[in-house]
């Protein structure tokens, strides 16, 4: 039986190419869409079997999306389909219940075998994705409820380093200087007992930061 699929993706060659893809499976692209809004609409007008979704795009971040349609909709698998091996990303997306994270410069394979395993619902996550972020995930300082005083511009560069921004971008979003930035990188890490950025991107998830 045919699996319902969601694509998501502000690259119109990217949702063609998928089509072209799948031509041969047992999944279904039976709608698109481009951006966080029309994400959230089509869910809503038809929930699909599984959902594969880039991170990076125009109108919407797909893992604050992942987020939103996971408060609605807790078993609906969902894939994230990124460009960027960012364990920052995959950190959240675990943290917030992703069922997968395919690049895109995956084989057809592995993009195929993920979607089937997300739609059986089981996890699509490979030992080396989830080895990666066990120590993130495990830290006890971010399973406590702590008050960490961050300062308001601390709390505005933890959002960003959750988004997985580098120092660099970072520093142009909010036009301050690389060297300042640095500064609230290391006072953040210190302030919630962390010792990198991705564990401050799991902390800053569970604190609905992001």
């Amino acid at each position: 039986m045919s699996k319902k699929l969601l694509v998501v993706d502000d690259h119109m060659v990217i949702r063609l190419g998928l089509r072209s893809m799948l031509e041969g499976t047992d999944l279904t692209i039976t709608e698109e869409a481009s951006n966080a809004a029309e994400t959230l609409a089509a869910v809503e007008k038809s929930v699909p079997d599984v959902i594969l979704m880039d991170i990076r795009m125009e109108g919407g971040d797909g893992l604050n999306t992942l987020g939103r349609l996971k408060l609605d909709h807790p078993d609906l698998p969902i894939v994230l389909y990124s460009a960027y091996d960012n364990p920052t990303y995959i950190a959240r997306a675990v943290a917030l219940g992703a069922a997968g994270y395919v690049l895109k410069s995956a084989p057809r394979d592995r993009l195929i075998e993920a979607l089937q395993t997300a739609a059986a619902g089981e996890s699509a996550w490979t030992r080396e994705e989830l080895r990666r972020v066990t120590g993130a995930l495990a830290t006890p300082r971010l399973s406590q409820d702590i008050d960490v005083p961050l300062t308001h511009r601390e709390s505005e560069v933890l959002r960003q380093m959750a988004q997985g921004l580098t120092n660099k971008e970072i520093a142009k979003m909010l036009g301050i200087s690389y060297e300042t930035v640095k500064e609230h990188v290391q006072h953040i890490l210190r302030k919630i007992g962390v010792t990198d950025r991705t564990q401050a991107a799991v902390w800053a998830v569970r604190q609905n930061l992001v």
